[in-house]
């Protein structure tokens, strides 16, 4: 069994992250600088990012770590640097354990080959030699690498593409594109045996064992991101990943489906090797993303020019659904209803326009818009409760403000929060029970309901809280029968 390794490219970085003494990372050079959906972070030439975790704005430094007692020094609990190298059929696979930041892409996407808590962790037979090689590249910390009869092929390891640092969520800085990472001494630093250098990752909780790189205890430290405003409805694209997992699934799509279906395989064999990226720009673009279709590849005209003459039959349509379909859980997509109503709505509905388009007597309205996509009937993320949900997963109402006895209740202190975003999100059909003014409106069949015991839908309120509502109701309700006296006089 040979450990012999072909070198990486030697191409120069321009792009460069240096480590400094006990605080941030210095971003330098063109490197474009990402959050976990692909949408560019603003900076202006260089950046100081923050790796003790405690920054309150993140991913830049607010010098923190100045007085969090943070220190950049490695742990000696941290996994041993040991180079493990696994022989199959058709691949050798290699493997550092000590550099694995524990993102799960390799376990979760091909099990076959990659051994969540067993051993031996990978068997290289288990798997096709393509499905092994995307997933050493989709492996976002470099511990993972392949080659053939034991030898490393670094090619086949790293890719082309752009000069990235990408803030992950809720975990480290996923490099790529051989950004130079430079150490306190203005040298490089020392990688773990084996490591790639066109993409690796850096901590970002503070707190991992092997500083500057992750080792994966973000997990255990329950690091987290500022939490997203609950009154504000993502979009599809944020609710699937953002580009990346739209990336993850076109990739999947025309390199694991198309080259072995014999119906939709004709109608892509001569696409550019750039395609799945920019299928992935279009849908980004479409679900409420950044403009990144019209931005690099011209817009709808564009993609309706692929589609013209290429004579789509039916049958060849609806496979392309299918598989799409198939690719969108084989990525990992969410799977809740409700992206998937709206996912696979807009499969449909394009699909079939594409159908029209490709045909010979087809004449395509010109100048037509970018199409953009939305939730479904209002089936949004909230909008009903899971049969699977925990008690705790249905969303809990704020405690409102302390109400005294003579105190009249106010909506901003003692109504809104009686109300979750669940509740919100499943009434906003007919209205909104974060609004003062639908609340006046529907009151009194509003209380009618809570009365009864039929709203909310998950459980009926405390009397306490009724009465709190009753209480802010009474003086509109009198306001509303005084009125209404004075209409019969």
């Amino acid at each position: 069994m040979s450990t012999g390794q072909t070198e990486p490219a030697a191409d120069q970085p321009t792009a460069s992250l240096t480590v400094t003494h006990n605080g941030p990372y210095l971003l330098q050079g063109p490197a474009e600088l990402v959050d976990y959906l692909g949408v560019a972070i603003a900076f202006d030439g260089s950046a100081r990012l923050c790796r003790c975790g405690h920054s309150k704005t993140k991913p830049f430094c607010d010098d923190s770590h100045e007085t969090s007692g943070f220190t950049g020094e490695k742990d000696g609990r941290r996994v041993p640097d040991r180079l493990d190298v696994y022989e199959g059929q058709q691949a050798t696979v290699f493997d550092n354990r000590g550099l694995c930041a524990h993102s799960g892409f390799c376990t979760d996407r091909l099990n076959s080959v990659f051994h969540l808590g067993e051993e031996p962790f990978v068997t290289p037979s288990g798997g096709r030699f393509d499905e092994i090689v995307r997933a050493v590249r989709k492996c976002p910390s470099g511990a993972l690498g392949v080659g053939i009869d034991g030898v490393r092929n670094w090619a086949l390891n790293d890719t082309i593409r752009p000069a990235r640092v990408e803030v992950s969520k809720d975990g480290p800085y996923r490099v790529t594109s051989g950004v130079a990472l430079i150490g306190e001494n203005g040298g490089p630093v020392q990688r773990p045996t084996g490591a790639s250098t066109e993409h690796y990752c850096l901590c970002r909780c503070g707190s991992s064992l092997n500083k500057p790189f992750c080792s994966g205890m973000h997990w255990s430290v329950v690091f987290s991101d500022p939490v997203p405003d609950p009154m504000r409805e993502p979009t599809l694209f944020e609710w699937a990943g953002g580009y990346p997992a739209l990336l993850d699934m076109t990739r999947i799509f025309y390199s694991r489906y198309v080259p072995a279906d014999t119906l939709v395989g004709p109608l892509f064999a001569t696409m550019s090797p750039d395609h799945p990226e920019r299928v992935a720009a279009w849908l980004s673009e479409v679900f409420g993303g950044p403009k990144f279709y019209s931005d690099h590849f011209g817009g709808y005209a564009r993609m309706i020019s692929h589609h013209v003459g290429k004579g789509i039959r039916p049958e060849q349509r609806a496979r392309w659904v299918s598989l799409m379909a198939q690719s969108a859980d084989d990525a990992g997509l969410p799977a809740d209803p409700e992206f998937r109503a709206a996912f696979v709505a807009y499969l449909e509905w394009g699909s079939r326009i594409a159908l029209e388009n490709s045909q010979a007597d087809a004449q395509p309205p010109p100048n037509m818009p970018m199409p953009r996509w939305w939730w479904v009937c209002d089936a949004s993320p909230g909008s009903r409760i899971s049969a699977l949900a925990k008690p705790t997963q249905a969303g809990e109402a704020n405690e409102p403000a302390r109400l005294g006895p003579d105190e009249t209740p106010r909506f901003a202190d003692h109504i809104r929060s009686l109300f979750r975003a669940m509740d919100r999100n499943s009434m906003r059909f007919a209205f909104d029970l974060w609004s003062e003014s639908d609340l006046r409106t529907h009151g009194a069949a509003i209380l009618d309901r809570l009365r009864a015991g039929t709203m909310p839908c998950d459980g009926a309120w405390s009397a306490e809280k009724i009465a709190v509502f009753q209480r802010w109701l009474e003086p509109v309700s009198k306001t509303y029968r005084a009125n209404e006296s004075l209409s019969k006089l």
